[in-house]
């Protein structure tokens, strides 16, 4: 799963996400909290740094942005400081803010945080206090931010709804937001409000309420695995959602489906300093997922694994793509591979560390669908040219571009394995791309390796190579055998 999960990440591409919600300012204090006050029993905070960050919906679209979405943003800021404060942060980090609205009558809202630090030990939040408006966003605000939703919704590829309870998902607000995405063809995927009453989220894909929210909406106490399943199935019945979402924390997540199916989806236990975030984390990679065409259930595990690197730091914070990949390398590939599956900026590493030890580094690239005896003479014979041998692996997404619709027989996963079983295969790096080029710039192999079939002008990256002092390699070929010829023989059979 782990391999489908790293494809999965290569493929996201630059989905454009429209997020609904509740506008926040995040503000940080930190210091060391030395000791207690004299003038009462509380810890004593000597502030040394203030930081500001954006929370709530804004929070969800730093995320994406961070993720590498085009994003847009609607809801409301009031007409004060602060507000000028959200839209110049929105600015500074390319996030549209057409959909934002100012609200003359109501003040924008801010969660201030104070983080302390003891005896030199990883910092915790002490105390937040908040500054907010939760009245009902009322007219002419109202119809405004219905205006530029209404503008907004032909340009994105999916919306999310990120809702606490704040005044800006008001039930004509989704109603309509929900009614014209259905119309369009667009999922709208919600973090819903902790309360008993969600029929303002009917009709949406899908919610991803937590265990408490779960069990206030559904009137259940949610303790055990019967309970929650019972609870996922009553809110997608109730709500006509595709999927009922419910996360559990540390337990991951259950998906309840429209049909009538339901599926406990785990995550592996983390390091938990804060979960702040959190759950605008998860939403965040589940509307990359779906938008990129992913299925719940690896859309959900995805976001387990992101949710998961969110609580290990402080306060609202980003991840990236790089730090999901490098995360599912370590947890997944290392036992599946033999340690040879490794991520390219790992690589890298790995060979300057050779390189210094004064070892040559031998390259060739290749789909490798259905290994074969011509398939191990020619990575021996590559192997031989140098003191290990890097091995170019396309990805699924790759080998149906070159090779059609019914390729690979092999998914990624099993591909990596096999090679990865060979002596002469020392590292595995995979790439999305119809050609190795930028593999081949980023490694610099000191050969570059390719069968006898190719001339060197049809070699890619030949010209690179040999432009520093490389040299190309091209390894004769074991007569009779072809992937091709023996993928018909074994149909025919």
């Amino acid at each position: 799963m782990s391999t489908d999960l790293i494809e999965l990440v290569q493929s996201l591409g630059q989905p454009r996400v429209l997020v609904l919600g509740d506008l926040m300012l995040d503000r940080y204090v930190w210091g060391d909290a030395e000791r207690i006050s004299q003038e009462a029993p509380v810890i004593l905070l000597r502030a040394d740094r203030r930081e500001e960050r954006l929370g709530g919906a804004s929070s969800v679209a730093t995320m994406l942005r961070a993720l590498g979405a085009k994003v847009s943003l609607a809801g409301v800021v009031g007409n004060d400081v602060d507000g000028g404060r959200i839209r110049e942060m929105l600015r500074d980090q390319g996030i549209d803010q057409d959909g934002v609205v100012a609200d003359e009558d109501r003040s924008s809202t801010v969660k201030e945080r104070f983080i302390g630090r003891a005896q030199q030990r990883h910092p915790q939040q002490m105390i937040r206090v908040d500054y907010e408006d939760r009245r009902p966003l009322e007219e002419p605000a109202l119809g405004k931010l219905a205006g530029v939703i209404k503008e907004l919704l032909p340009r994105v590829d999916i919306v999310l709804i990120s809702d606490y309870d704040k005044g800006v998902c008001t039930p004509a607000i989704l109603a309509a937001v929900i009614s014209q995405c259905r119309a369009l063809g667009l999922k709208t995927i919600v973090d819903p409000i902790r309360g008993g009453d969600y029929r303002k989220y009917h009709g949406s894909s899908a919610i991803t309420p937590n265990r408490l929210e779960a069990g206030l909406a559904t009137g259940r106490t949610l303790d055990n695995w019967s309970e929650i399943h019972e609870a996922a199935k009553h809110l997608q019945e109730k709500l006509d959602l595709e999927a009922a979402i419910i996360t559990l924390d540390k337990d991951g997540m259950v998906l309840g489906r429209r049909d009538g199916r339901i599926k406990h989806l785990p995550t592996r236990p983390r390091q938990v300093y804060d979960i702040t975030g959190a759950g605008d984390m998860v939403l965040s990679v589940l509307g990359m997922a779906l938008a990129a065409g992913a299925d719940y259930e690896p859309a959900i595990t995805l976001a387990n694994v992101a949710g998961g690197l969110e609580v290990e730091k402080i306060g609202v914070a980003t991840v990236t793509r790089e730090e999901i990949l490098r995360d599912l390398w370590h947890a997944g590939h290392s036992p599946l591979s033999n340690g040879k599956l490794v991520l390219l900026d790992l690589l890298e590493q790995e060979l300057e560390y050779r390189r210094k030890l004064g070892q040559r580094v031998a390259f060739t690239n290749g789909c490798f669908d259905v290994l074969h005896a011509g398939h191990v003479q020619y990575l021996k014979e590559a192997r031989a040219q140098a003191d290990l041998l890097v091995v170019g692996l396309n990805s699924d997404s790759s080998v149906r571009a070159l090779k059609g619709t019914g390729r690979p027989v092999q998914p990624l996963s099993a591909r990596a394995q096999v090679l990865a079983g060979l002596e002469a295969v020392d590292f595995i790096v995979v790439f999305d791309e119809a050609t190795p080029l930028a593999l081949i710039e980023a490694i610099k192999p000191d050969v570059l390796a390719k069968g006898a079939d190719y001339s060197r002008d049809q070699v890619v990256g030949a010209e690179f190579v040999e432009s520093y002092g490389g040299r190309v390699h091209l390894a004769p070929l074991a007569q009779g055998f072809s992937t091709t010829t023996l993928l018909e023989r074994m149909r025919a059979a």
